[in-house]
């Protein structure tokens, strides 16, 4: 064979792992080398060379790679616990700061417990012992599943495309997980397992600093956002995929859609109420990550408003850019358009402020073809019964609406949280959902393709690190926009399009991966969404389209 790595041809003998053949490479690199992609496509190091391509090593600096080191963490915890508590129902639930946090349904979390846990975690990375996959026919797997009396990865069988079910081993510990594992337990170096309220944290390093564990933020508010959405669907019993499957091959979903959006309607309800309470409330202010509803959540909004006798007004915070000359550059020395110093944020408190006192203002209009703000005789006053709804990136910072009092903001955190798992190892990263989301919205409203999509997303995630997540806090509420229905819908407009990545792409990978991923769900027909759910904002066909 021949095999292209770093712009040089090797040629190399059929059959050869990639860990044999890189082994004085790898033992070289600083960053820990985890997998390697083949063709575009990642594998594991035990991965057998077997035609000619081109191969990337990856270290755990990389997205993929990041994602292999969490995996192999969280498959070692597993083991530790099933050795140590092996009637313990562990369950990892959601992603907050460079942690994940897990629960035990049946058993109380101690000091103690994960003082046991952690020192048996020690041991098993410190022995470095292989993780190995297994692969059975749907035939074998079905007598391990009836000998082993275990669910773990279980719902492979009912997956028409898989021809076989994947299973990885650790000595005699079974457990499936979605995705490549690492080759050993000694691919681990930094982790901490910590006691969390009446749960606890696996936390685990950044890309940035792989080799650092950062100090651990507190998210109370986004904890509880998620708790209350996953508690309302552990009682409908609808929190894994699995269970998601089996509502709508038995046709019953069409009760849970209607449940999903009548929780949205009773939030944005409950949202509005609290607005109408406040009387000194004058400006409503929306931020969100990009995909998560703001735009329909914003309309759904009003129309609560209205109902409680209040009648609002919107103003955006994209007419008040700076002028294009006063833009600030990032450190590539390009326009930095995300920057909170893009916006004139002086024109805008001063006009924020005037509304405030009653007065009428000239509202700009910035155009983005000649980077300039233009006045074309639009006016605007805010009436005693009026409020303001400004929705945008900087809308929780202070720093946007500096000079208006505190007491007169309300500040509304919108992203879509993920709740739903595809077991009680693997969750469906909150990021994905976003990005499937923005794949179909992009290309049903927008004309772009998945791949143009792919491209600029790891740039989006970017400033919303800088610009959203870091203020989520700072908001009087949280609304989560996710539904746990819509993969199954959203799948059958996002896979045709992801299918159209070629495998010389360097997005492949990442588009074989939400492929895969999406394949494991039922699918649900569109026609099924009400016309007013925020999910039509993605798909099409909503109401509050202009």
């Amino acid at each position: 064979m021949q095999i292209e790595y770093n712009n040089t041809i090797i040629d190399v003998k059929r059959g050869t792992k990639v860990l044999d053949l890189f082994s004085q490479e790898i033992s070289k690199r600083n960053n820990e080398i985890i997998a390697c992609k083949f063709n575009n496509e990642v594998k594991s190091l035990n991965f057998e060379i077997n035609s000619n391509g081109k191969i990337e090593l990856i270290d755990i600096t990389n997205k993929d790679g990041m994602r292999i080191y969490k995996r192999g963490l969280i498959f070692i915890i597993s083991k530790a616990f099933n050795e140590l508590y092996p009637q313990a129902l562990l369950t990892v639930n959601y992603q907050l700061y460079h942690s994940m946090l897990c629960e035990i349904d049946n058993l109380k979390v101690t000091n103690e417990m994960i003082d046991k846990v952690n020192k048996r975690v020690k041991e098993i990375i410190k022995s470095n012992i292989p993780i190995t996959r297994k692969i059975m026919t749907k035939e074998e797997a079905l007598e391990f599943y009836n000998k082993e009396k275990t669910l773990k990865g279980k719902l492979q069988l009912d997956l028409e495309q898989k021809k076989e079910v994947t299973l990885y081993c650790c000595e005699d510990y079974y457990n499936y997980f979605y995705g490549v594992m690492p080759i050993s337990t000694g691919c681990i170096k930094e982790y901490e397992l910590l006691k969390y309220q009446d749960r606890f944290l696996i936390r685990y390093p950044s890309r940035k600093n792989p080799y650092l564990l950062p100090k651990f933020i507190e998210c109370p508010k986004l904890v509880s956002a998620l708790d209350e959405y996953e508690e309302l669907h552990k009682v409908l019993n609808v929190n894994t995929l699995y269970k998601l499957n089996q509502i709508i091959k038995n046709k019953k979903i069409k009760d849970y859609i209607l449940m999903d959006e009548a929780l949205h309607e009773k939030k944005i309800a409950k949202i509005a109420d609290e607005i109408s309470k406040n009387k000194n409330t004058k400006v409503i202010l929306i931020a969100g990550p990009s995909s998560s509803g703001k735009t329909t959540f914003a309309k759904r909004l009003e129309l609560e408003l209205r109902l409680n006798g209040i009648k609002p007004k919107t103003i955006s915070v994209d007419n008040y850019f700076k002028e294009r000359k006063d833009t600030p550059k990032d450190e590539n020395g390009e326009y930095d358009f995300e920057a909170i110093d893009a916006i004139d944020t002086k024109l805008l408190n001063n006009d924020l402020i005037k509304l405030l006192n009653g007065e009428k203002i000239k509202m700009p209009t910035f155009n983005f073809h000649t980077g300039n703000k233009e006045y074309k005789g639009n006016e605007m006053k805010l009436e005693e019964d009026e409020v303001l709804i400004m929705e945008g990136i900087h809308c929780l910072n202070d720093k946007l609406t500096f000079l208006i009092p505190k007491e007169q903001k309300f500040k509304i955190y919108i992203s879509c949280l993920t709740v739903l798992n595809i077991d009680y190892y693997n969750r469906i990263s909150t990021t994905d959902t976003r990005l499937i989301r923005r794949i179909v919205r992009d290309n049903q409203f927008r004309g772009y393709s998945a791949l143009h999509t792919l491209k600029m997303w790891p740039s989006v995630n970017k400033g919303e690190a800088k610009n959203i997540f870091a203020y989520q806090e700072e908001a009087n509420v949280m609304f989560n926009s996710s539904l746990i229905y819509e993969l199954s819908v959203l799948k059958d407009y996002a896979i045709p399009l992801l299918k159209e990545i070629g495998q010389e792409k360097t997005e492949y990978s990442e588009a074989k991966r939400i492929i895969s991923m999406l394949e494991y769900f039922e699918s649900i027909p569109s026609d099924y969404i009400l016309k007013n759910s925020l999910l039509r904002e993605f798909i099409g066909g909503s109401i509050f389209e202009e």
